[in-house]
């Protein structure tokens, strides 16, 4: 059995072959919104799914007297089973975090104080910004095949055509700056969990390689307890659209869809 852990805070990176700009100013970000907490109440993990022998000295130089474990040499074993390796070692709350998001500094801070108001709240989502400012979206209403067809691959001239029933999906006819209690779906990139949550729930759902890990465990979440998204918690996430990435993505978004729809509804328009 593992050791029970006393930990405040926990949080999880996962890379795969990373660019490591983005990586070094995601992780400084990181430190940055950490200085609230005592060193010895706060662990990172970083799991590395590259092949091989990857060097990790360059974390190291960046991460310096921070406490961080490196899990490598298991190979692209996915998203899922990769931030799955830490269950049994979560701290009170656990942070699992993409490596190209950038945080406010103030971020941590504002929203540890929500998720200790609220007791109720079991998974927090955050603000987010692209890079260029504009808004993102981290908040979804449950998917129909079309909803998930005009976002990842339809062109531009198709998506104008059915921009109302987008607004809709991403939930932006919510108020951005306003506390929203229960969105069904939240983005994977910075996903607060309150720990025994998400050791209850046995972390995300392995069968999922890459893409809708995260729309699984969100609902999986809002069987049992609550979600909040957050606006006081700002983030800067690169994020990109599957079809942009090759055909090996996009296969992968589609064998996740089947699986997301095999176990969940399916719905298609």
């Amino acid at each position: 059995m593992p050791e029970p852990v006393n930990m405040e805070l926990t949080a999880c990176v996962v890379v795969f072959k990373p660019d490591r700009l983005t990586v070094i100013r995601t992780l400084k970000s990181l430190r940055q919104a950490l200085d609230s907490l005592p060193p010895q109440l706060v662990k990172l993990t970083i799991v590395d799914n590259s092949p091989g022998n990857a060097d990790h000295t360059w974390l190291q130089e960046v991460l310096g007297e921070f406490p961080c474990e490196i899990i490598s040499g298991q190979g692209n074993v996915g998203f899922a089973r990769a931030n799955n390796l830490v269950l049994g070692n979560v701290g009170k709350y656990h942070l699992v975090l993409n490596p190209d998001v950038e945080m406010e500094a103030d971020a941590l801070e504002q929203a540890l104080a929500f998720m200790r108001d609220n007791d109720d709240c079991a998974l927090l989502t955050p603000q987010a910004f692209n890079p260029d400012g504009s808004k993102q979206y981290l908040c979804k209403r449950y998917p129909t095949l079309f909803d998930l067809f005009l976002r990842g691959f339809a062109p531009a001239w198709l998506k104008s055509s059915f921009r109302k029933r987008l607004d809709r999906y991403e939930m932006r006819d919510q108020p951005a700056n306003a506390i929203a209690w229960d969105p069904p779906i939240v983005s994977g990139c910075f996903m607060l969990f309150r720990g025994e949550v998400f050791e209850k729930l046995q972390g995300f759902d392995s069968r999922y390689l890459l893409y809708f890990e995260d729309f699984d465990i969100s609902l999986r979440t809002g069987e049992i307890a609550r979600i909040a998204y957050v606006p006081s918690v700002r983030i800067v996430h690169e994020g990109g659209r599957a079809a942009d990435k090759g055909l090996w993505h996009i296969w992968q978004f589609m064998r996740s869809a089947a699986i997301f729809f095999r176990q969940h509804s399916m719905k298609i328009f």
